[in-house]
């Protein structure tokens, strides 16, 4: 798959995801919010937590896309939210986690299957 085919397919990703979330009483704050140590695919508030969301779009299985989720990756994740939350001082007091969406997509099946994987890491 090529670059362009895998940034449609982590789009669509991305708008299933949001979608599925709002339709969950999910309130997104932003998508795609960059930082010098790289993107948070999703910001989100669940009730009264604010929630930083990685979303993996794949066709295999929900293991693969975990798996994709290094440390180094988790690491670079708590850094862009440190700089979110600095840069929001409204949400500093918020209680935060990190969630996962995997959207598996099957070629059988024009309706992929979404796995919300909610707390999926913490911080250290």
């Amino acid at each position: 798959m090529d670059i362009k085919e895998n940034k449609r397919l982590g789009n669509q990703g991305e708008n299933l995801a949001a979608k599925f979330l709002e339709n969950h009483n999910f309130q997104i704050v932003t998508r795609n919010y960059h930082s010098c140590y790289g993107e948070i695919d999703l910001v989100a508030i669940d009730s009264d937590e604010l929630v930083f969301i990685e979303v993996k779009t794949r066709s295999s299985s929900l293991e693969s896309a975990l798996t994709s989720i290094s440390k180094s990756k988790q690491q670079k994740l708590y850094k862009t939210a440190a700089i979110f939350l600095a840069s929001h001082p409204k949400y500093e007091d918020w209680f935060t986690r990190f969630d996962v969406i995997v959207i598996l997509k099957s070629q059988n099946t024009e309706h992929p299957k979404i796995e919300h994987l909610p707390n999926a890491f913490s911080s250290i």
